[in-house]
């Protein structure tokens, strides 16, 4: 029988904490507009995970979701800030996860550069790993 191995995390304050499933489906450096405004970063690394692997454990009422867009949202803590999760109809079923509000360890590393044609100049970039296109 395979033993399930789950990854914890949270938010900055811990008031929103979630688990996951591995293995997760992909993990990537994103480097669009809209992720390096929501955290204040040249570029977001997210990990995929199909929704069924993934749980919010506790919210205590904090966890608020917000519609960057007419097809996406992003989850955070309205307690202390900290954005933790991306859902958009483009990856229906998928929840994506920030790395870095993760606590363990994940089970791959960044595989790809994704939506590099909005890469900015003053970020240094891993060129060995594959650059995706909006």
């Amino acid at each position: 029988m395979n033993e399930v191995i789950t990854v914890a995390g949270s938010c900055l304050c811990g008031a929103v904490r979630f688990e996951a499933d591995l293995p997760s489906k992909w993990c990537a450096h994103c480097h669009c507009g809209m992720c390096r405004k929501a955290h204040g970063a040249g570029y977001v690394t997210w990990v995929g995970f199909d929704e069924s692997c993934a749980r919010i454990v506790e919210d205590g009422g904090q966890l608020q979701w917000h519609a960057s867009s007419a097809v996406a949202q992003r989850g955070f803590c309205r307690q202390c800030g900290s954005t933790m999760f991306f859902r958009s109809e483009r990856w229906a079923g998928e929840l994506h996860i920030a790395v870095g509000s993760l606590d363990g360890k994940l089970d791959r590393q960044p595989a790809a550069n994704a939506f590099f044609d909005a890469h900015v100049d003053w970020m240094p970039i891993d060129h060995s790993l594959k650059q995706l296109d909006g």
